[in-house]
């Protein structure tokens, strides 16, 4: 609490009284200074009691104004004379009644009373408050971490909200909210969210300016507490909101804000208090999962391998989607990184939400491959969200499994499902596509010369297109009508086509071994149509 010109002419040790402008006696007065000089502004910053004997004031009527407004412009708190000393008695009536003009206080030290005496009352003041304020920041510390062993987050939102008199929002990885006091979803919650939703994850500072638009702070990073988590504030409108990042280093574990009346150094000590104790709080949650799924993971890999487990799997209910990731690279994590399971548990969070689901989720590495076991969730698949969370990790294949004894063969053919780069689901793949991912290149490209070699040398040497011919035969179902419409040719210039194919390849047509192996053949390769599109 700060102290006023009315509390300096009121207290009892003080022969102090006002003079002249007591409709600025309410004034707060940030220091008292005492000063002779003819013009003092230039060694002021605003807030001062001016003391003076009056050396500086200045002979004629006009000087004296001039030097009472000259205070008055640099936001003086008041102006005081001892007038026992040199005036005689007396306070110059222009002085006064300039005083009384602006409302800016004059007032005369009388008696005893020392200009050292009224700066003692002042700093004693101050420290007296700042005293009291360090008392009141280490109550609140101090129930805050009290409220940290006993009820976790929320208790520690309670005590900031109660200890800044203001209100918390607490947003997870995600943005979004994970406890909120009061419980309400108020609307400077909105530009919280817009803020976090545009600072890419980026630790330090955020500045929200009074519309709701995220904008760099005017202190700048250096601002950043020690801790790593730093602290701006921003009007709102009616209040201000100082928001925090959690976590210290690597990924941001959330966000803190804080909305209160003004963002003084007591309350940002607070907010970064708060702030630790919550990071301390998902630290111990991350790591305790982590664990978790280490420990379950044996009793998973037991089971993708169709062995006995022996006790009840912790699994979301089914059906699943079993995931294969394949690692890019190195098979260890650099030095300090998560595993590929850690990650994955760290991932699941964002992916599902903190939800039963993520919890029950199975992890286990299986011969350089990371096996998932997650819900069904159906598009957008929960395994493609996670491989685009996963460092380092380029491809995955997918199948679903009905139950646990599905699980076995459903990792071996999300497995060999595992594309070069992305995301691949067996069961809804298109199985042309799989058959050419399953043949390698060599066994293609014989495939394909055994079988169309003639047809194609033909159509070079001729410059027909008997391949593209057939290709638009068969998948019409050897329909002569429909072909020769989607070609735009006569029925008897595609039927003098198939018979010209059936010379060059020497086999009939009519043979459906010979239909299913051209089929194949122009299948396994991209073929291109003589309107551009392809034939896939």
């Amino acid at each position: 609490m700060s102290i006023t010109v009315r509390d300096i002419t009121s207290a009892p040790h003080l022969e102090v009284h006002a003079s002249a402008g007591s409709p600025g006696l309410d004034r707060v007065v940030r220091w008292a200074h005492v000063t002779e000089l003819p013009d003092p502004v230039r060694w002021l910053r605003g807030g001062e009691l001016v003391l003076t004997v009056g050396l500086g004031l200045g002979a004629g009527e006009e000087e004296r104004r001039a030097y009472v407004r000259r205070l008055h412009r640099a936001g003086c708190a008041a102006l005081a004379f001892a007038i026992d000393v040199w005036l005689g008695g007396t306070i110059p009536p222009e002085v006064l009644d300039e005083g009384d003009r602006l409302g800016f206080p004059v007032l005369r030290v009388e008696g005893e009373t020392s200009f050292i005496a009224v700066v003692e009352t002042v700093a004693d003041h101050y420290a007296a408050e700042r005293s009291r304020e360090q008392g009141r920041v280490l109550a609140a510390q101090d129930a805050m971490a009290r409220a940290a062993l006993r009820s976790g987050p929320a208790g520690v939102m309670h005590e900031l909200a109660s200890a800044a008199s203001g209100e918390c929002l607490l947003l997870d990885r995600n943005g979004m909210t994970s406890r909120a006091v009061p419980d309400a979803e108020p609307a400077w919650h909105a530009p919280v969210r817009a803020a976090v939703a545009g600072s890419g994850g980026t630790p330090g500072m955020r500045v929200l300016a009074g519309d709701g638009r995220g904008a760099a702070g005017a202190d700048g990073p250096g601002t950043a507490e020690a801790d790593g988590t730093g602290t701006g504030g921003a009007a709102d409108g009616e209040g201000v909101i100082l928001l925090q990042t959690l976590g210290t280093t690597g990924r941001t574990l959330g966000w803190l804000a804080l909305r209160c009346a003004a963002p003084s150094t007591s309350v940002r000590v607070l907010a970064n208090h708060a702030a630790s104790l919550l990071a301390v709080d998902l630290l111990h949650s991350r790591d305790a999962r982590r664990a978790i799924f280490r420990e379950r993971a044996p009793l998973l890999r037991a089971a993708v391998l169709g062995g006995p487990v022996g006790v009840p799997l912790t699994l979301p209910p089914p059906p699943w989607e079993v995931v294969c990731y394949r690692a890019g690279g190195e098979r260890d994590p650099a030095p300090g990184a998560p595993s590929a399971l850690d990650a994955a548990a760290d991932a699941l969070v964002d992916v599902l939400g903190d939800t039963g689901a993520a919890q029950s989720a199975g992890l286990c590495p299986l011969d350089g491959v990371l096996v998932a076991v997650l819900p069904d969730t159906g598009r957008p698949h929960a395994g493609e969200r996670l491989l685009a969370l996963l460092p380092g990790v380029p491809a995955a294949g997918a199948c679903r499994a009905r139950g646990p004894a599905d699980l076995a063969s459903a990792v071996s053919r999300a497995r060999d499902a595992v594309p070069p780069q992305g995301y691949r689901h067996v069961d809804e793949a298109d199985a042309w596509a799989l058959l050419r991912s399953a043949v390698p290149e060599s066994g293609s490209r014989a495939f394909t010369e055994a079988v169309l070699g003639p047809l194609l040398e033909h159509d070079v040497r001729n410059g027909t297109e008997l391949a593209h011919t057939l290709r638009h035969y068969l998948d019409s179902g050897a329909q002569v009508e429909g072909t020769a419409r989607d070609l735009g040719v006569h029925r008897n210039t595609l039927r003098a086509r198939l018979r010209t194919a059936e010379r060059v390849l020497g086999r009939p047509l009519s043979d459906p071994r010979t239909r299913l192996e051209l089929w194949t053949a122009l299948s396994l390769r991209p073929l291109r149509c003589t309107d551009g599109t392809w034939h896939d």
